[in-house]
């Protein structure tokens, strides 16, 4: 049997986002492997994400004039190469040691937009200055966790204008974690080295009285509300993108707030479990906010024709998460850029073979709901 791969060689035999999986499995050790590609529960929304995806058919168009296509598109304001970011995933170093920097390289150099964990491994001004130093870069985002101290989440959100990053994302999803089976079985803890540098010094917040009850009084006592995301669209200049939501009424909240983005997102299926699929709640949310919102969607996105599928449902753009952990544990920065350019080949086959010339012709029409009709009926 031949030796693996170089940690920057990519598998012969890699061809698709899934690939990369059964390589990152054998290289990680399984407790990471278990909070890296885990899930809540019974993991039933982890696995209905693919499958929601996997559910919608194509009825593609024929013989139209394609010269001229593209991918090209525009995101609260800026012009995007095609539809395709990173989403935020804590401590990158887990995976391989180049970490969020060779993250933001790979995507900077793929013309992605990349959204920043505010847990990442990797101070937040390193990665801006690798990202934004490159020519041809697409958006970068912040992905920011209200803290119990507003005075610290203020600094955060100073930190990342100062820094050039673009737009806020709020995740809105996790005010506690949810029970990963999985990952407790393995017995998971992030080692002290890979230490979430830019939530250092931040204070620890009050214990409840004896007799709370240590989540409803303890956790949840801090965590953000309405009030919270009013008082940061207050308090900064960036646009800010709400990550997390699937029901259309805190859609309509978030738009009645001046919000200029929606991630229609579950967490990957990490925190409730049952929890919808995107493909399912996106054009619920969709049609409850109207041309006024710009919503990406996550959750379950591996392959291009999934991308199509999805801004036929009226997403503007899409995120991944695991598949490019899974190329940076396998092939570092070099598996990062392979698993966008291999997302956006694909999406640009789709596209031909549905007759879409650039996304602007992607549209509900071309759907199918397991074979029962119109995707809207």
């Amino acid at each position: 049997m031949s030796a693996p791969p170089a940690p920057h060689e990519i598998p012969a035999d890699v061809v698709n986002l899934e690939d990369y999986a059964r390589h990152a499995q054998a290289r990680l050790h399984p407790a990471v492997w278990a909070y890296l590609s885990g899930g809540a529960g019974d993991e039933l929304t982890l696995t209905a994400n693919q499958q929601a995806w996997q559910s919608i058919k194509l009825l593609p168009r024929v013989l139209r004039t394609l010269q001229g296509g593209h991918t090209h598109t525009t995101l609260l304001g800026q012009s995007l190469s095609h539809p395709i970011m990173l989403a935020p995933v804590a401590s990158h170093r887990l995976a391989h040691p180049d970490g969020e920097l060779g993250v933001a390289y790979a995507a900077a150099a793929q013309e992605a937009g990349m959204i920043l964990s505010t847990q990442a491994s990797t101070r937040l001004e390193e990665v801006g200055q690798a990202f934004l130093h490159e020519p041809g870069h697409g958006p970068l985002w912040m992905q920011l966790y209200v803290q119990h101290d507003r005075a610290f989440t203020l600094e955060l959100v100073r930190r990342a204008e100062a820094a050039g990053y673009q737009a806020l994302v709020i995740t809105v999803d996790a005010p506690t974690s949810g029970a990963r089976d999985r990952e407790r079985r393995a017995h998971f803890q992030l080692p002290a080295e890979l230490a979430q540098v830019n939530l250092q010094g931040m204070a620890t917040p009050n214990t409840p009285p004896r007799g709370s009850d240590p989540l409803f009084d303890g956790l949840m006592a801090h965590a953000a509300t309405w009030d919270d995301i009013a008082w940061l669209r207050a308090n900064t200049h960036l646009p800010m993108v709400l990550k997390g939501v699937l029901h259309a009424d805190d859609a309509r909240q978030a738009q009645q707030l001046g919000i200029q983005g929606l991630i229609v997102s579950n967490h990957g299926g990490r925190t409730l479990d049952t929890a919808v699929s995107t493909a399912w709640a996106l054009p619920r949310i969709a049609d409850a906010v109207g041309q006024d919102l710009e919503l990406i969607v996550d959750g379950g996105i591996r392959r291009g024709t999934d991308v199509l599928k999805a801004l036929a449902l009226g997403a503007r753009a899409v995120l991944i998460g695991r598949p490019y952990v899974y190329a940076l544990a396998t092939s570092g920065a070099l598996g990062v850029a392979h698993v966008l350019r291999l997302l956006r080949d694909e999406l640009a086959i789709a596209m031909a073979l549905t007759g879409c010339k650039t996304l602007a012709d992607i549209h509900s029409g071309l759907l199918i709901q397991d074979g029962s009709g119109a995707i809207g009926a």
